[in-house]
Formats: structure tokens, C-alpha cells, sequence
């Protein structure tokens, strides 16, 4: 018969303590916590996010970087649509130089999160006159030589061109404290006798005529055969007869003239509304708002050099410059604003 063990008396557990110390590393355990990524680890990217400083931040809205294919890079010294054999530089664009965009004059460093977000307190809304992103990247960098931060394509893609850190040359003494967003819509123009209405003759003998059709439920947006699709990213975007957000051109004053234009598509609204709710958000500098009077109504003028000084918020090309009349009449600030602060809530 086996002996009995013997039981273990407290002069045992000096003896036994090392070894009960080591016995989790001699033992396998079945339940153990995941290992911490690689520093190396790529993490992927989901289409949304823009470049403050280096850093990225999700828009929840389709974005292109200068740095991904089909980008727009406003960092290029040469031209993007250059023909083969054309010159790099174009007579009319001014002095040459390599660089379409400049160092921000600021207390501290552009590269410091920080110290960027206290200095950037505007963000300018204008439209191209081109009527696509494309077109509007060929017009600014190739032909005179500027840059801005943002385009809005019709579809709703925005493309950025630029880290925001730095001074895009799009609205000449708003550039060092604000970001530029370029939409695109072929813009206002005087159309008929300046009547609130405007008839569909009178469309189609304006600058209009080309880019808006009309059928049953009102216009939608076409572009010249010259232009072809506008490199829009969506395809069949144009097939699919987009319309303006108001189906009839838009009639209103800006800097005295009463203009008439087509209002954005919704996706553009959509993705406008997305990234300057981020813009607000990275820089709570840009007050979500636009220039109004004493009786709360959109200023629809240049403001005078004391308002502009001052002024911290979202505003467009013309509150900044008296011969400029972009975003133009069509443009609908309350939509705008509003989505933002819905989507900041």
C-alpha cells in the first residue's frame, strides 16, 4: 500500500514561495490580451479625413488629398494639364516663380497644431466660374498661378490641395488668417431686366446657357462638350441630370447688382456642411456664422476695413473684396450654417 502524502505545515511555504512566483511563466495561459499593433502597422484611411499640420481629421465627406491618385497637388512646381512642349509658365500669371502658395505670417509655428488654431479665424467661401474642380485646378495653378486650400466638385467631392498650415493665395488680405474654399458653379451674371423672375429665354441667351438644361421638373446641371464629364469622381454623375438644390435660377443683390444664378447641388451642400463643421471644430477661431447687420440679415457687401479686421467666422469672397461677387445671390448661407451646428450638436 502507497504511502499517504504528507500534508503541507507551515514551515513548507518559505520553501514553496519561489516557486508558486514562477509558476505563471511556466504555464501556458489559454486566455491572454492581444498584442499592441506594430508601430509600423499601417492603419487605413477611409476617405474623409483632411491635413491640419500634418495631422488628420475625418470629415465624414468624400475627400481627395493632394497626395492620392487623382489628386489635385498645389505643392507641383509645373503644370498639371500642361500640353507636351508648352512653357511651364504662362505670361499673364504674373512674376514667375515655382510656388503657387506661401509661408503664414503668425506668432509660432504653422506646424504646431496650437499655435494654428489660434492664428486661423476665417474660412472664405467662393465659387470657380468653372464649373468643375477640374477646370478650376487648370484656371488657378496652371494659367495664374494661385492656389486655395479646398475645391467642391459638383458631386460632392471635396479635394484638398494643401496642408492647411499653409497660405493659399486665393482672397489677397484674407489669405494669412483664413482657408479657401473654391465651389464649383459656372457663378452670377446680370441675366434679363434684373427682374426677381427670370424666364428660360432669357437663360439661354445668358452665360448660363451650356451648363443648365430644363425638362419637366425644372433644370438641371449639364456641362459643354468642350468640358466633357469635369473629371467628376461619380460615375454617370452627369447622366443622372443633377439638379440645383432650387430647381429655378436665383435672383439677388451682391455688392449693388442684381445678379441671378443657380443654387449648388445638395450634394454639394452636403459635403460643404461636413467639412466646415470640422473647420469649426479644428478651429474654434472660425465662429459658425456669417457677416449680418444690426437687424441680423446677411451683409451683402464688402465689409469696411474695421468689420473685416475684426471679423471671425465663415464669409464669403465679396465681404472680403468689392469687386469680387462670389458665392454669389444662389448661395444659401441659413442652409449652410444651420447644417453645421446640427451636425456639431
Amino acid at each position: 500500500m502507497p504511502a499517504r502524502p504528507r500534508q503541507l505545515s507551515r514551515h513548507d511555504w518559505p520553501l514553496l514561495a519561489p516557486l508558486l512566483l514562477l509558476l505563471p511563466l511556466l504555464i501556458p495561459t489559454c486566455t491572454s490580451s492581444p498584442k499592441p499593433a506594430s508601430n509600423a502597422a499601417e492603419l487605413a484611411r477611409r476617405g474623409d479625413e483632411i491635413v491640419v499640420a500634418g495631422r488628420f481629421f475625418h470629415t465624414g465627406a468624400p475627400v481627395v488629398l493632394w497626395l492620392d491618385p487623382g489628386g489635385y497637388d498645389a505643392y507641383r512646381t509645373d503644370k498639371r494639364f500642361a500640353r507636351p512642349g508648352e512653357a511651364a509658365w504662362s505670361p499673364d500669371s504674373g512674376p514667375q516663380t515655382p510656388n503657387r502658395y506661401g509661408a503664414r505670417e503668425m506668432e509660432g509655428d504653422p506646424n504646431n497644431l496650437a499655435d494654428l488654431r489660434r492664428h486661423i479665424d476665417q474660412l472664405v467661401i467662393h465659387y470657380d466660374a468653372a464649373g468643375s474642380s477640374r477646370q478650376c485646378f487648370k484656371v488657378l495653378h496652371d494659367l495664374r498661378g494661385l492656389s486655395v486650400h479646398f475645391m467642391l466638385d459638383t458631386d460632392g467631392t471635396i479635394y484638398q490641395t494643401l496642408d492647411l498650415k499653409e497660405k493659399a493665395w486665393h482672397a489677397t488680405i484674407a489669405n494669412d488668417r483664413s482657408i479657401g474654399i473654391e465651389i464649383a458653379n459656372i457663378g452670377a451674371y446680370e441675366v434679363g431686366d434684373g427682374s426677381a423672375g427670370v424666364s428660360a429665354a432669357q437663360v439661354e441667351g445668358s452665360p448660363l446657357a451650356g451648363w443648365y438644361e430644363q425638362d419637366g421638373p425644372g433644370y438641371f446641371l449639364t456641362l459643354p462638350g468642350w468640358l466633357g464629364d469635369g473629371g467628376s469622381r461619380t460615375p454617370g454623375f452627369l447622366g443622372s441630370r443633377p439638379r440645383p438644390a432650387r430647381p429655378l435660377p436665383v435672383t439677388g443683390v451682391v455688392q449693388g447688382q442684381t445678379l441671378t444664378q443657380f443654387d449648388l447641388t445638395d450634394a454639394q451642400y452636403d459635403s460643404l456642411t461636413r467639412l466646415t463643421a470640422t473647420l469649426c471644430g479644428v478651429f474654434p477661431e472660425i465662429r459658425c456664422d456669417y457677416p449680418r447687420d444690426a437687424g441680423g440679415l446677411l451683409i451683402d457687401r464688402a465689409l469696411a476695413p474695421d468689420e473685416f479686421a475684426r471679423y471671425r467666422g465663415i464669409l464669403g469672397h465679396y465681404h472680403i473684396q468689392a469687386n469680387k461677387i462670389d458665392p454669389g445671390p444662389a448661395f444659401d448661407w441659413d442652409r449652410l450654417i444651420w447644417g453645421v451646428r446640427a451636425v456639431r450638436r
